[in-house]
């Protein structure tokens, strides 16, 4: 049975640009993932190390299920296999 419960999902890419971040996106965006089945929320942003990137997903499923799309992706670019955090959202707070 599928976990239903949300999930917040952080990766860190160490030495990864945000030049770099923005051509694996375009690739998952010609690879049919402009919007990711389950992906609600996503953020990436700059870091003294690299980049960070925050998601929030509907359950841990429709993360994994992206993973085997991105992983080839990040292969692509010389992106070491991430180590993502996956936390069950205890909390969310919409604006809009």
């Amino acid at each position: 049975m599928e976990n239903m419960k949300k999930v917040m999902v952080q990766f860190d890419f160490p030495g990864m640009t945000v030049k770099e971040y923005d051509q694996i996106w375009q690739d998952l965006r010609a690879a049919g993932y402009e919007n990711p089945k389950g992906l609600i929320h996503h953020a990436g942003a700059p870091t003294n190390k690299g980049v960070k990137v925050v998601d929030v997903w509907e359950n841990a499923d429709k993360f994994n299920e992206f993973g085997q799309a991105l992983m080839p992706i990040l292969n692509k670019h010389g992106v070491k296999e991430p180590n993502p955090e996956i936390l069950p959202l205890h909390y969310e707070y919409k604006i809009f």
